[in-house]
């Protein structure tokens, strides 16, 4: 089963190609899914969409949750990306492929809850390290774009040891603990990366941190002011298995769902090349 990310890709291709491509970011991401089908052959295939990208359940837990983005918003300059993410979902629907999505929920607990259900194999492709909190061995594992994603990373319990020197299975108390600006995420203060993965390795998790009786002074104090915020930050950072889904299939089309307006997108926003790319690697009829 693969699970891909649709807003990562998306903004890696729109970044990443040159400005006379109008629809640059549908474009990228439409060539990066056909070579992900043509290299990896997944038995099932689901695109996970932010149906939102700030829940109100984490901006409740935590307000400074990507206040940034919203800064973003409220500027002058529209949004060059919303456009682009709402045609690709239409060419992606119109292919026949599964865009899920949930409303009050980001793509991260979708591929989340998907992972849960799903027996066997999962390969999560995202450049979201929010979504090693997700990796399991021998089931569960992210690859992480390096060129596009014809270079991609295998992450699993192996990979985040050698990164980050802590368990397999702990990245998401490590992130709580350390935090992420990017995301409006301070982490515990004054406790960074390097002190993070130290206290998970030799604790194990943030309830063996919480039990330990040896932790040096000032480590402890800071853990202790920094208690309320974890508290808070276990609802924003890790991703949340549960959430309500429809009916989904998996299973890769055979032919497009929709011609006519698989035609009519292709047409208008020169999109035709990448469509056809992606059809070749489904094995739609010529």
């Amino acid at each position: 089963m693969m699970l891909i990310d649709y807003s990562s890709l998306l903004y890696r291709a729109f970044h990443s190609l040159p400005e006379s491509l109008a629809m640059r970011g549908v474009y990228g991401f439409l060539n990066m899914l056909a070579r992900l089908v043509t290299d990896h052959r997944p038995a099932g295939l689901v695109i996970a969409v932010d149906d939102d990208w700030r829940p109100a359940f984490r901006v409740d837990a935590l307000p400074s949750y990507k206040t940034h983005r919203v800064a973003a918003d409220d500027a002058e300059e529209a949004d060059p990306i919303a456009p682009q993410e709402a045609l690709g979902r239409e060419v992606l629907v119109a292919l026949g492929l599964s865009v899920v999505g949930a409303d009050g929920f980001e793509a991260e607990d979708v591929i989340a809850t998907i992972a849960a259900r799903t027996r066997g194999p999962v390969a999560i492709v995202s450049g979201d390290r929010d979504l090693f909190a997700l990796v399991r061995d021998p089931d569960v594992r992210v690859l992480y774009p390096q060129t596009g994603v014809s270079k991609l990373s295998v992450v699993d319990e192996a990979e985040i040891t050698r990164r980050y020197g802590i368990p397999g299975r702990a990245y998401g108390d490590f992130a709580l603990l350390r935090g992420d600006p990017s995301d409006g995420l301070p982490g515990v203060r004054g406790i960074g990366e390097k002190t993070a993965a130290k206290l998970i390795a030799e604790h194990g998790s943030l309830d063996g941190i919480a039990q330990a009786r040896n932790l040096a002074p000032a480590v402890a104090k800071k853990l202790e002011a920094g208690r309320d915020y974890l508290a808070a930050a276990r609802r924003v950072v890790l991703p949340v298995a549960d959430v309500p889904l429809p009916a989904i299939s998996v299973t890769l089309p055979t032919a497009p769902a929709d011609p006519k307006v698989l035609a009519r997108l292709g047409k208008t926003h020169e999109l035709d090349t990448p469509i056809q790319r992606v059809g070749q690697a489904l094995g739609f009829p010529a």
